[in-house]
């Protein structure tokens, strides 16, 4: 079964984009509060895709899409933008980082499961 990190420092965010996922029925999901925590995550699990917020403490989404980015690990891993801030900038800016798609809150779960269905087919 593949898996899915969520990085997002809203619980009530988080717990939306696992039930979005939890939806198709074939994806695992990993959970982390913050890009440090995934950072921390990263190593001890093989997941398949990323999905970030940008605003997070410790280490904000788009460092934490850089890091991945220059990480050999994990340069091919999908990775999605999920973030309140939906300036042409800001997009251009995590697609420019390394992010393979870019969604603005509030997004659909459709818009969601079709991101993933297409990168994890």
């Amino acid at each position: 079964m593949k898996k899915i990190l969520i990085a997002e420092d809203s619980p009530t965010m988080r717990s939306l984009i696992v039930s979005t996922i939890d939806a198709l029925g074939e994806y695992e999901t990993v959970e982390a509060a913050n890009g440090f925590e995934a950072l921390r995550i990263l190593p001890r699990e093989k997941v398949d895709l990323i999905i970030t917020d940008i605003n997070m403490p410790d280490i904000n989404g788009l460092e934490l899409v850089s890091f991945i980015r220059n990480n050999d690990n994990y340069k091919e891993t999908p990775l999605f933008i999920i973030s309140t801030e939906g300036s042409e900038r800001d997009r251009e800016k995590g697609l420019a980082l390394g992010a393979n798609a870019y969604l603005v809150k509030p997004f659909t779960p459709v818009e969601l499961q079709s991101l993933i269905q297409e990168y994890l087919a």
